[in-house]
């Protein structure tokens, strides 16, 4: 498999490439993003790009894959609904039509959020904004789309988060994830389950485009 992930350099982004790096049936993994994530492998392309808003002129970096995996995201603390949907809605939204029109038999597997929205209806700003582009995806014309929804994922072999309030979060928490993993498996995930599971829908896909916690470690193990 060929396999363009955006936002490998984040902490979701970082777990796929992994993995997918590990895999033997993946010839090909094309990061897009604002930062190189700083790896060397054979099998590794990269592509940085401060304006992720135009893919217009990268397209021919972005043909001829199987699957998509879309990590980027942006927490909606101090955003306004604005400028949350832009960056979230409006981005996402942009490169995956371009990828849709480009490669029609792809595989999308974007990383969403516990508790979205899909009725877009939620008083919950960054619920209704996220379940509005879930739609907005699952409406492309690709070969299949799937919505990953996690909630709390551990980070593994050194991969950390790129969001500052996230790092403090896991610092603190480090102590008892491995145990609430071991207690909550189909709650508490991992970066490798999350990486594998996406994976495995690429490889034969899933009973339902909507992915839970559990579905997602279920897939992943």
């Amino acid at each position: 498999m060929k396999i363009v992930i955006f936002g490998a350099a984040g902490m979701v982004g970082g777990g796929a490439l992994r993995e997918c790096l590990l895999a033997d049936d993946v010839t090909l993994v094309q990061t897009v993003g604002r930062t190189a994530t700083g790896q060397r492998h054979p099998k590794l392309r990269e592509l940085v790009r401060h304006d992720l808003f135009d893919c217009s002129s990268i397209e021919a970096d972005l043909e001829n894959f199987d699957a998509c995996f879309f990590c980027i995201g942006v927490t909606s603390s101090g955003m306004d609904e604005a400028l949350y949907t832009r960056l979230t809605h409006d981005l996402t939204l942009a490169a995956a039509q371009v990828l849709a029109h480009l490669n029609p038999q792809m595989t999308f597997v974007y990383v969403s959020g516990a508790g979205a929205d899909s009725t877009e209806t939620s008083k919950t700003m960054w619920a209704r904004v996220r379940g509005r582009l879930e739609n907005a995806l699952q409406r492309l014309p690709f070969k299949a789309v799937y919505i990953f929804r996690p909630g709390i994922i551990q980070p593994l072999h050194g991969i950390r988060s790129k969001t500052g309030s996230y790092r403090w979060f896991y610092a603190l928490s480090r102590p008892l994830l491995p145990l609430l993993r071991l207690l909550l498996p189909d709650t508490v995930l991992s970066t490798e389950i999350v990486g594998r599971a996406m994976l495995a829908v690429a490889r034969q896909g899933a009973p339902k485009a909507v992915l839970e916690a559990a579905d997602i470690s279920a897939l992943g193990r």
